[in-house]
Formats: C-alpha cells, structure tokens, sequence
C-alpha cells in the first residue's frame, strides 16, 4: 500500500448519552461517514469509553468502575466488529478497561486498547506504563502491559501506543528496530502540558523512527463543567521531516481542542504517504539524514562522575 487514508475522532467526553446503543449509534454514523470518504481506518482516543459513565448505575461504587467499563466493552467490541465488517473499514476503538485477573484477591485491569478489521481479527495493545491517577488504582487496580504488538494491516506493519507511553525513550529504541509503517497513539491528557509532551514526542518520533505516527487526543472528561476543565485533545498526522516526505514534517493537524470550546471534531488524514517513508527509512529512497538506521552500539561514555 502507497497511501492511507484515516480518521482521527477527538471525541468530547462530556456530553451525556442515555445508553450503550446510543453511544453505539453515534459511532455508527461517524464510520458511515470514513467509508463514505473511502477512508480505510477510524481511530478514538484513550478511554473514548469513559463517556459510558454518564448512564453508569447511580450506585457504582468507585472501585468498581473499570470492572463496569470492561462488561460494557464486552457488548461494544462485539458490535464495532459488526460495523467494521459491514462498512469494510478497521475500527481502533481507543482503549477499555479489560480484566488481567486477580492479584491479592483483587481484580485489576489493563488499559486495552483495541483495532478491528473487517476481516474479523481482533487487535489488542496494553498501555506498558501507568500515570500516577492510574496507579493509584482511581476506580480500580490498573497493571501495565508486557508486551510490544506488530499488527500486519493492509500490507502494512503498524503498532499502537497508548497516551504515556509515547514519552519513553527507551520504548521507541525498541520500536525503531520493527521497520514500522504506521505508529497509532491513542491519547486522553488532563491539561495542555500533557498535549504538549505527548505530541511533541510523537512528532519527533516520525523524524527519529521515519515513519508515520498519527495520534489523536479526547477532548474534555465525563461530567466536566467545560468553563473550568482542562482536558485537552486533538489530533496529527506526523511524517518524517524530508525534502522527499513533508518540509515540515506535519502532513495534517488539528489545533489544540480544550473542554470551553464544545469540540467534537474529526480529523481526516487523505493520502498519507506510508510508502515514500518506506523508501526513505530503508534506503530506497534518497534521504537527507537516515537517523532511523543509526544507532549508538559503538559509543563510549566519558563521565568524570564514574572516575
């Protein structure tokens, strides 16, 4: 595949909806509208789900809440795999609690998110590391994944990292090795610093990687006031910065979305050149610099603090 066309939802968290069939609905007519543009892929950010609380029973207890989400995502998976199969696109679900066992008698959860085909195959990534609110087990105990998952999707090779994750430098040494075509970050920050950290670092991790990344923020947080939340989304198509890709390494982007401004926009990323990045990352294209191939194995520390 030469180009991808996707469509990144930075859904608002805040308006409520009655019921799982009417957040069901919704979804539905924004993948009727990708596979009208001939889109290939939607995409919802971390915790899109958390919108389900707005019709949570009145006395859910807090720790119970990511046990209640994941019996809701349960019903949800088995109907976006519907839509996905029907309108013949692939649906990244964003992320949803999903059961990880029970640990000193206690259930906990991993931060899942989910991409469906219409092929039927089921994709999952686990966020491999955790923000303090998660940690601090706020609605349950949340564990971090183990494992990096390359995805073969339309004769592609892509991967999904979760919000967090996306700031770790040692991760992406990792991922820089799999000769990825498309990195997906699905993303929920609480303020425009955490915006700023995850989509700088994404932008420089097309550069670093050359590669696609696109990644995609929720816009507010459920039951918000949107006069005071700080909730921040958004979303980017990053590409690699090359006089043969894009000048400024930017093929498409969505402004900063805060909470006050009521957005609940989509961003439609057309034609993204997954195959001209191919060429440059391996050598098959003329590049300005190839830092995708470098590495540092060679290299010795001179530190007078080790003397």
């Amino acid at each position: 595949m030469e180009h991808v066309s996707i469509d990144l939802w930075a859904s608002n968290l805040e308006p409520v909806v009655p019921d799982l069939a009417a957040w069901l609905a919704e979804l539905e007519a924004r993948v009727a509208q990708t596979a009208a543009r001939g889109g290939h892929m939607l995409v919802l950010p971390e915790f899109a789900c958390a919108q389900w609380l707005s019709f949570a029973p009145v006395d859910l207890p807090t720790e119970s809440t990511m046990g209640w989400l994941y019996e809701c995502g349960e019903i949800a998976l088995d109907a976006i795999a519907d839509m996905s199969a029907r309108y013949g696109i692939s649906i990244l679900a964003g992320t949803i609690p999903f059961a990880a066992g029970l640990q000193e008698g206690t259930p906990t959860y991993l931060n899942r998110a989910w991409l469906l085909t219409p092929e039927g195959a089921r994709h999952a990534q686990d966020k491999l590391s955790l923000t303090p609110l998660e940690a601090q087990g706020a609605g349950g105990v949340t564990v971090h994944g183990e494992t990096i998952n390359v995805i073969e999707w339309n004769g592609l090779r892509i991967a999904m990292i979760i919000c967090l994750d996306s700031e770790f430098t040692h991760l992406w040494s990792r991922l820089g090795q799999l000769d990825l075509d498309l990195i997906i970050i699905p993303a929920k920050t609480d303020m425009i610093t955490g915006y700023n950290r995850v989509f700088s670092c994404a932008r420089a991790r097309a550069i670093e990687l050359q590669t696609v990344v696109c990644v995609l923020g929720a816009v507010g947080v459920p039951f918000g006031q949107p006069l005071t939340d700080t909730g921040v989304g958004g979303a980017s198509v990053f590409l690699p910065c090359d006089v043969g890709v894009a000048l400024d390494g930017i093929h498409v982007t969505l402004a900063p979305q805060t909470a006050a401004m009521m957005t609940d926009r989509i961003l439609i990323a057309t034609d993204i050149p997954v195959g001209a990045c191919r060429r440059v990352r391996n050598g098959h294209a003329e590049a300005e610099v190839c830092p995708a191939i470098w590495n540092a194995d060679h290299l010795s520390v001179v530190d007078p603090a080790s003397q």
